[in-house]
């Protein structure tokens, strides 16, 4: 792996296609894209879920926003999607396996990431995205269960 790389594993209590769904609709995406302390409203939100499609998120919190810009490069549903951001050439590859017992491994490769997105206080945000992904994940089961 190369210094501008970062890989993020995570294994989700939930089935892949469900964790895909969160992964690629705009009303799932707004419950919990972004770091904490951060929010994407439903209608910040583009998912042209195709090859050479959108993927545009406006993050808004205290310090400010951020809109996020992407090409989608590869949709494989449920296992993989990738895109690349324009304005810094990084790329990202989410892979979803599915483990057999309800539960998904989510492995995230970013190439060409910038460097201020590699400090320490970044990855940590980065962190709490999944960690927001991985609670509405569990509020959705709870859901389904009742």
């Amino acid at each position: 792996m190369n210094a501008d790389e970062l890989v993020y594993r995570r294994v989700l209590p939930a089935p892949r296609e469900l964790v895909w769904r969160c992964l690629t609709e705009p009303a799932e995406l707004a419950c919990f894209w972004g770091p904490s302390g951060m929010v994407t409203p439903p209608d910040g939100i583009v998912v042209e879920l195709h090859p050479g499609g959108r993927f545009e998120t406006l993050m808004i919190g205290e310090q400010g926003s951020h809109r996020m810009v992407a090409t989608f490069t590869e949709i494989v549903p449920p296992e993989r999607i990738a895109w690349v951001e324009p304005a810094t050439g990084m790329h990202t590859t989410s892979t979803l396996e599915d483990l057999g017992d309800g539960t998904t491994a989510v492995v995230i490769h970013q190439r060409n990431v910038p460097e201020t997105m590699r400090a320490p206080e970044a990855r940590a945000g980065f962190l709490t995205s999944l960690d927001k992904l991985e609670q509405h994940l569990a509020h959705l089961a709870q859901g389904d269960r009742s």
